[in-house]
């Protein structure tokens, strides 16, 4: 959806702000810290959190590990069992409709947690534990599991069948080397994420509108996100959209 342009400097400075401190994050890890939670990719503005810094200052301090990969998985490679635990709503880069959700734990993780929300699909056999008490839970991670939205799944499993297929390289490969394309025709750094946040000025949502191209503007500036279903001619088409409507 593309939005209306907002007066852009209170949501620059909160942007740039949220930019440092996803770098900053390994840093501030200290003796007090019982938890690391951060997302893998900012939703504002592309930016990669540094997994690796964070993972090791977390061991270094005893501290546990939550990444939500949201706006991540599905272009980026993330080896998951490297955390504690990680979350990812597939309703984004896993292209299901909105409904479906993952989570996975260690062992360690999964000891600690109690399974609020547990019913009738988290039990042990779930016909036999369906009824009565005590309550009868999966011995795995299964017993974290909620009652699925049906359709949504239907949906989620093809779109994992399609991205399995493609394979997570070169879907990063793909998607990465379009949103490099659109920066460097733009004029720009080639950047390392699919997404790509951009000053812009007042009118240019209107440009890419009417070039059908679907945008929105988040945190004062304007977010592109290139994935598996477009081509190297959409990319094109934003620069030639773009040219000369960015902000300094």
């Amino acid at each position: 959806m593309l939005a209306a342009h907002a007066d852009l400097e209170p949501a620059l400075h909160r942007a740039a702000a949220l930019h440092a401190l996803s770098h900053q994050l390994a840093d501030a890890v200290g003796p007090a810290t019982t938890l690391v939670a951060v997302s893998a990719v900012q939703s504002a503005d592309g930016a990669l959190a540094d997994l690796a810094a964070i993972r090791q200052a977390a061991a270094e301090h005893g501290a546990r590990t939550l990444v939500d990969l949201t706006q991540a998985i599905g272009w980026l490679p993330v080896d998951a069992g490297g955390f504690d635990l990680t979350v990812c709503g597939g309703y984004k880069w896993l292209l299901a409709p909105r409904g479906t959700a993952f989570m996975t734990l260690n062992d360690e993780a999964a000891a600690m947690l109690l399974p609020h929300a547990a019913g009738w699909y988290a039990g042990a056999d779930r016909w036999t534990s369906i009824y009565g008490s005590p309550l009868r839970l999966a011995g795995d991670a299964r017993r974290f599991d909620t009652s699925p939205a049906w359709h949504s799944w239907v949906g989620q499993a093809a779109s994992l069948d399609l991205l399995t297929e493609v394979g997570p390289q070169a879907l990063h490969a793909h998607s990465v080397g379009l949103a490099r394309r659109c920066r460097l025709g733009l004029g720009l750094e080639p950047g390392d994420s699919a997404i790509v946040s951009l000053p812009v000025l007042p009118g240019a949502a209107q440009r890419l509108a009417e070039a059908e191209v679907v945008a929105s503007m988040r945190a004062g500036r304007l977010r592109l996100s290139f994935h598996l279903v477009n081509d190297e001619a959409d990319a094109d088409t934003v620069v030639r959209a773009l040219t000369g409507h960015l902000a300094d």
